[in-house]
């Protein structure tokens, strides 16, 4: 790639893996020497990308009203010519749209990211809100399973169509990293007893994630000594987080179990567990906690749907269970828990090297740059 001027559209720059995604191409563009700028609502993380040497633009691209994606379209006008930007690459649909626009009155490439299949419900309108994901000259899916519901939905040629899977950075998820200083803050902080297994589902609380699956799963186990940290804020979700805690009391798990709002330090929190869970009731489109827990080196059990399936090599770096099933789930669970050292070691260390073959940061960036080139020439 030569030396342009890359925008990027989202609609906020705060938690979640397109948003990680958007961060890590920025970074891989400024560092190939080209400019790296990106347009959203802000966000906490808007710092973070001022950092990497990118600029950030003020707009409220999150917004579905028409009247603003409209008045997007000609801001984002004036920033194409103002600042000689010479791609446009959309990662929601709100911002698409704006961005679509944009593009084709000043004749510039549109790419977009689809980051995970968006419902239709048999609903024309919605069907032709979420098109606007197809309309890219080249359309980034995340996933073969992404890959194939536009293919499905939307008939988007291979032609147009690229897979590039999500990254890991094995730099900041590397196990060789963490102090015993770092697991003991998180000990403390998640009070938990010394030797007891640690059984980590991160995720926000929110019902297609699994997390009330998980609480069945620990009142079915043999091994009575784990706990269950669920690790993500309910985001306004209240009710949903009090009928987990509600339910952990009727389970009579409430004692082995732990709900926390955040963690600022994943790979501590990946490497203090034993096992990593994934239980999700809906397909994910990817699914960053697999890539994440397997580079940290720990065994991953998740639901058999969706990215899983192409993240996890099923009883080699990880495990498949079948979806909405408690009991399969604890069955697992203490399998995994009741494996000689020597065979989790050596699951542990394919997981590793399974994700520095085919899920770093470096991969993906190189190859969204790549498809950068293509439309450019």
């Amino acid at each position: 790639m030569t030396h342009p001027t890359i925008l990027q559209v989202i609609p906020s720059l705060g938690a979640g893996g397109a948003e990680q995604g958007c961060l890590d191409v920025a970074r891989g563009v400024t560092t190939a020497g080209g400019k790296a700028l990106v347009a959203s609502h802000n966000g906490y993380r808007v710092p973070e990308l001022k950092r990497i040497g990118a600029e950030h633009i003020d707009l409220p691209v999150h917004s579905k009203n028409p009247f603003l994606l409209y008045q997007n379209a000609q801001s984002l006008k004036r920033i194409i010519l103002e600042k000689n930007v010479t791609l446009i690459h959309a990662r929601s649909r709100a911002p698409a749209w704006s961005s679509y626009k944009a593009a084709c009155e000043l004749k510039i490439p549109f790419i977009t990211t689809c980051h995970a299949p968006y419902n239709i419900n048999n609903s024309y309108f919605k069907k032709k809100y979420n098109a606007i994901m197809a309309k890219g000259d080249r359309v980034i899916a995340i996933s073969e399973y992404v890959a194939d519901y536009l293919r499905q939905n939307y008939y988007v040629s291979d032609e147009r169509l690229r897979l590039i899977h999500r990254g890991v950075n094995i730099d900041h998820f590397n196990p060789h990293a963490v102090t015993p200083e770092r697991m003991m803050a998180l000990t403390k902080t998640w009070r938990l007893e010394d030797g007891a297994p640690v059984i980590l589902l991160p995720g926000r609380l929110t019902r297609w994630k699994g997390q009330l699956i998980a609480l069945e799963a620990m009142a079915h186990l043999k091994n009575k000594d784990a706990v269950c940290v669920l690790v993500g804020a309910d985001q306004g979700r209240h009710e949903y987080r009090k009928e987990l805690e509600n339910k952990a009391q009727d389970l009579g798990v409430a004692g082995r179990i732990r709900i926390v709002d955040h963690c600022h330090d994943m790979p501590a929190a990946y490497y203090l567990s034993t096992i990593s869970l994934s239980p999700s009731l809906e397909p994910e489109g990817f699914g960053r906690i697999s890539i994440e827990s397997q580079a940290m080196g720990r065994l991953i059990i998740a639901t058999n749907h969706g990215g899983s399936q192409e993240t996890i090599k099923d009883n080699q770096t990880g495990f498949l269970v079948k979806v909405n099933d408690a009991y399969d789930l604890a069955e697992k669970i203490d399998y995994v828990l009741n494996l000689s050292l020597s065979e989790r070691q050596r699951m542990e260390q394919d997981a590793i090297a399974h994700i520095q073959r085919h899920f770093t940061v470096q991969h993906m960036v190189e190859k969204t740059l790549d498809v950068y080139t293509e439309v450019l020439k």
